[in-house]
């Protein structure tokens, strides 16, 4: 009994002393070697490092297809300059490429008449005109140059003197027209061929050809048309080819 109380004293002792060398003998490497773990703590961190540096590195990689790098002697100014200029070209095909507007059926069709003699502007709305649908801008200008070539005698009448286009688009157009009221102007009344004619003032401008005959008028009436008859106004005139046209 004795002899097991021994052998089982010596075996604890001899555990207990195992592991105090154990241990004695880590803390004397871990003195020594300092760095050894350090290390290990350190390649761990390093590892952590090179895979941020990786990903940013990837990163930059990605943004540099999107956005032009400045090469060279390049700043960042340059870089944007030429970014935006790259943008506006781009801006400039999709606006030469989008359709060229024209007058529709639904165009508003805005007219504002000017009078020159009185000063006064008179704006309204009408329908838009079927002769300017389908036109594009310049064909409604070379419309507006050949109206004004050529006017309706309405419009000499009210004393038409040009057109012009002020705003275009497919949703409005705008047009200006003048006016200035005609001075007031005399004829002659003179015979051509046993015809009365009418002359303007210079009495050397022909105004126009009537069909009444010399000898159908009143004897004074004659004698004066034949020395020239002044008219005042074209509305005495009027008067006068109205009362003697057959």
């Amino acid at each position: 009994m004795k002899l097991v109380k021994r052998i089982s004293l010596f075996m604890i002792l001899s555990v207990v002393m195992l592991g105090l060398g154990g241990w004695g003998a880590l803390k004397a490497e871990e003195y020594f070697y300092p760095h050894r773990y350090r290390h290990g703590t350190e390649q761990t961190g390093t590892e952590e490092t090179d895979g941020f540096r990786q990903s940013v590195s990837q990163l930059a990689d990605v943004v540099s297809h999107v956005t032009p790098v400045p090469q060279g002697g390049q700043t960042d100014e340059t870089a944007k300059e030429q970014f935006i200029d790259t943008e506006a070209e781009d801006q400039v095909i999709e606006a030469a490429a989008a359709p060229e507007p024209v007058v529709t059926a639904d165009t508003r069709y805005l007219l504002e008449m000017v009078d020159l003699s009185k000063g006064t502007v008179t704006e309204s709305e009408e329908t838009i005109p079927v002769m300017y649908i389908g036109l594009n801008r310049e064909e409604l200008l070379e419309a507006l140059s050949s109206y004004e070539d050529n006017p309706p005698l309405s419009e000499l009448e009210q004393g038409f003197e040009t057109i012009e286009l002020t705003a275009f688009s497919k949703d409005r157009v705008a047009v200006c027209k003048y006016y200035k009221e005609p001075e007031p102007q005399g004829f002659y009344l003179m015979v051509a061929d046993h015809f009365i004619v009418v002359y303007e003032e210079d009495r050397s401008t022909l105004y126009m050809n009537t069909d009444i005959l010399l000898e159908r008028l009143p004897d004074a009436l004659q004698r004066e048309i034949m020395a020239g008859k002044h008219v005042a106004s074209e509305k005495e005139l009027y008067l006068f080819l109205e009362s003697y046209s057959s």
